[in-house]
């Protein structure tokens, strides 16, 4: 069944509404609403569904500026649920004003489900950003206000004007007061309609080609890695210092020595790869993206990629393409198979199976010689069992978590965070298997009586001082540089032995006192880490690792202006050896930008990955 789309009403305050448009006749539906405000795009209004797409009219005929858009709704279609129907902006054709750095030739900007109702506008973009389309950019969001929207200042060269709606979702027959629009005057600025003239394709900018393989089309390596900001990212050189066991270990940072093709051919051979294996797991959206990002980074280092990447992709999306790139080589070694279950388990608290195996197979092509005949025999056979044991028909903890989550709704967060730890690790040793099962099994954490260990993680001059001392609720902290300053000088390096000891005690009474203790030292491997984690575990702590996520350039910069600058080959040294961890090895792991604000979370109860949202929207990869 096809819809036409209702017509929007101009605000009160909008000077672009002529005598045939449609005038909003009251705000009621708005007042005291959370709203969004988003930018009023220059195209033609279009609405895709899962078996084809018209525009404004449901009998508009074929137009050369509508090429594009129907060959993007070819690709997405299959992800768009029967009955449901996406609209946006097709904005191919240059209307009246010209684009020149779009991120994709269509923004959608609502979804409509099989009953009629418009999606709230976090599930929106949610679903959205999985079939690879993005929103317009967000101008204003909060509570209605009339007073700060008509404070709302744009360029109107470059800006038609904003369109508003309710956060909470709605259904049809309440378009008209949950939505309205503000136009500049004098819109259309053109003598011929666009319609009836030569079509001169927008702009489109680097992002685009990020969109375009979110979306499905087929990858440019090259510019994908340009939009990525990591063309000429650095190669791996071998293992961290800190070893690699097996699928539960994060010490593989690349390959170090194979036999392989040149970088570019290389690079090619393993992003075909890869994107053939995306297409029979049906990814798309930003597990797409990933896969096929973390595939062209295959050789590349893993510490200080999720720097690089988190400008262009954010911090998020960032984290999870470094940690592809870091546990790929795991699934080419031996591993016993009556650990193989509880190991990929493991390995799913921070990297989707299908994906990591797709990528580990995609780091192989174009290998030969006996190493990588070795290391493919090693991936096949993982790859059959985890398809056997139905680890790669989705996030195989996803199930468990949204049960546990529904079971403990109303439990302090944290208190719920353990029970979740606990049961996934449970869950993981093959003690449990059932949601009920999960819930018989943490009762003791469920009141929350335990200390809270938060283990700071990143190189010197990362901001873990300045992060630690606006935690809130935080009862004690240990810090190495304040434990060399009580020895005469934080800057003195030569005896971390002693000065770890006297930490490791003073960590000890803290936690036996209970409250929330902040561990400050660089931790760069796991074994540094080792020894404070053996402590929490013996008090029982609920632990939080807190990885600071820093470029290196940044780094040096900030150690050459700090009151106390650690050697310049002492933060060298440091950035050779950084091993962040993988989410997992805590009961959480929490991830900093530059800034100091907290961008990403793994390991909550509540944290709500991509597949969770689709999971819960009913739309499965």
């Amino acid at each position: 069944m096809r819809t036409h789309y209702p017509r929007t009403p101009h605000l009160p305050w909008s000077p672009g509404a002529s005598s045939d448009d449609v005038r909003s006749t009251g705000l009621a539906g708005l007042a005291g609403c959370e709203i969004v405000v988003t930018e009023k795009l220059d195209g033609e209004n279009t609405t895709l569904y899962a078996d084809g797409l018209h525009a404004r009219s449901l009998d508009s005929g074929h137009h050369p500026s509508r090429a594009w858009v129907k060959g993007l709704q070819g690709r997405i279609g299959a992800g768009i649920p029967r009955g449901w129907r996406v609209c946006g902006e097709n904005l191919y054709a240059r209307h009246s004003l010209a684009y020149e750095d779009l991120d994709s030739w269509f923004y959608g900007f609502s979804v409509w489900d099989d009953t009629g109702r418009c999606l709230d506008w976090d599930s929106t973009v949610t679903f959205l950003r999985r079939l690879g389309v993005p929103v317009p950019r967000v101008l204003w969001r909060g509570v209605f206000d009339e007073r700060a929207l008509r404070r709302l200042r744009l360029d109107t060269t470059r800006c038609e004007g904003y369109v508003v709606r309710t956060v909470e979702g709605f259904g049809q027959a309440e378009f008209g007061a949950r939505v309205a629009k503000w136009v500049r005057a004098g819109h259309v600025v053109t003598d011929t309609h666009w319609m009836h003239a030569a079509v001169v394709a927008n702009g489109r900018g680097p992002a685009a080609a990020l969109w375009d393989v979110r979306s499905g089309a087929d990858p440019d390596p090259a510019a994908l890695l340009a939009a990525a900001g990591v063309a000429g990212a650095r190669p791996a050189d071998g293992p961290a210092d800190d070893g690699a066991d097996g699928p539960a270990d994060d010490g593989a940072d690349g390959p170090a020595d194979h036999d392989v093709a040149p970088a570019g051919e290389a690079v090619a051979a393993a992003v075909q790869e890869v994107t053939g294996r995306l297409g029979l797991l049906r990814a798309t959206g930003d597990a797409r993206l990933a896969g096929i990002l973390a595939a062209a980074l295959h050789g590349t280092r893993r510490t200080g990629l999720t720097a690089r990447l988190s400008v262009p992709l954010g911090l998020p999306l960032a984290r999870r393409i470094a940690d592809l790139v870091g546990l790929h080589p795991l699934l080419h070694l031996p591993f016993p198979d009556e650990a193989r279950r509880s190991g990929l388990l493991r390995l799913a608290s921070a990297a989707d199976p299908g994906l990591l195996h797709a990528v580990s197979a995609a780091a192989l092509a174009g290998r030969t010689g006996p190493e990588a005949a070795e290391a493919r025999a090693n991936l096949e056979w993982s790859e059959l069992y985890a398809e056997d044991a139905g680890l790669l028909a989705g996030p195989p903890l996803e199930p468990l978590r949204a049960g546990l989550r529904e079971a403990l709704a109303g439990l302090d967060p944290e208190a719920a965070d353990r029970c979740w730890a606990e049961a996934r690790e449970a869950y993981a040793r093959g003690r449990i298997s059932t949601v009920a099962e999960a819930v018989a099994a943490t009762w003791r954490w469920r009141d929350g009586a335990f200390p809270r260990l938060i283990q700071l993680v990143g190189p010197s001059g990362s901001g873990k001082s300045t992060v630690a001392r606006a935690l809130p609720g935080v009862d004690a902290y240990v810090s190495m540089d304040e434990l060399r300053a009580e020895r005469g000088d934080r800057a003195d390096q030569r005896a971390n032995a002693e000065v770890l000891r006297a930490g490791l005690d003073r960590l000890d009474s803290a936690l036996a006192g209970g409250g929330t203790v902040v561990w400050d030292a660089t931790s760069l491997t796991d074994r540094q880490r080792g020894p404070v984690l053996g402590v929490a575990e013996r008090h029982n702590a609920l632990v939080t690792q807190l990885v600071l996520v820093v470029d290196e350039e940044e780094l040096v910069r900030r150690n050459g202006v700090r009151p106390h600058p650690v050697p310049a080959a002492v933060l060298a040294g440091q950035l050779r050896r950084f091993a962040p961890p993988y989410p997992g090895r805590a009961h959480r792991t929490w991830y900093a930008g530059p800034d100091g604000r907290i961008e990403d979370r793994a390991g909550g109860l509540d944290e709500c990955g991509e597949w969770a949202e689709w999971a819960e929207l009913g739309v499965r990869n």
